[in-house]
């Protein structure tokens, strides 16, 4: 058992090292991009299912509430909470349009939409990110494996090396509050 909880650790840490390595400007220009969008009074949406939903939950949350940092919040919504809005377009068009229905009633030009997929396939995240580079919403992705579909409908795309889903979904959430980390650090620290 031992051993099994240290082959978890150090892959979990070797993925995310090399994942942080290769993603650091990609990074830096989404925090900037977000920053920019509240600066605008713009927000930022976030969308995924199951774990990448809880993700999308979490990361709205530090940006509402706070990370570290005591500040005033800051306009993020996650799509993925609503279960009367998920279920009822579930119900009555498709599961696929979940998201997009939201993106569409709630989304501005110079929004930005965070979808979260560990394989970039969710069909309702790739439909929600198309809907919104429509809209003028700049699209960044959040994925694994090899980016999936969503990466070619995206506007920057940050793919976690690994086709585990547990290790990709533990370097989303260490993505998510490095962003926040650098907003913060741009919006009330007088960082770019």
């Amino acid at each position: 058992m031992k051993d099994i909880i240290e082959d978890i650790v150090q892959e979990s840490v070797r993925v995310k090292e090399q994942f942080v390595k290769e993603s650091y400007n990609d990074l830096i220009t989404l925090a900037r991009k977000i920053a920019s969008a509240f600066t605008s009074d713009r927000k930022l949406m976030l969308c995924g299912n199951g774990g990448s939903a809880a993700d999308a939950q979490h990361i709205a949350a530090e940006f509402v509430n706070r990370l570290e940092m005591e500040r005033p919040p800051l306009p993020a919504i996650s799509l993925a909470t609503d279960s009367s809005i998920i279920t009822c377009i579930g119900n009555d068009y498709s599961f696929n349009d979940i998201f997009t229905k939201q993106v569409k009633a709630i989304g501005l030009e110079g929004d930005v939409l965070l979808a979260i997929s560990t394989s970039g396939n969710s069909q309702n995240v790739i439909s929600a990110a198309e809907a919104a580079s429509e809209m003028g919403i700049y699209v960044a992705a959040l994925t694994g494996c090899n980016g999936g579909k969503l990466k070619d409908v995206s506007d920057l795309s940050l793919i976690v090396p690994s086709e585990r889903t547990a290790r990709i979904q533990e370097s989303h959430i260490l993505a998510g509050h490095i962003i926040c980390k650098l907003v913060d650090h741009i919006l009330f620290q007088g960082g770019m």
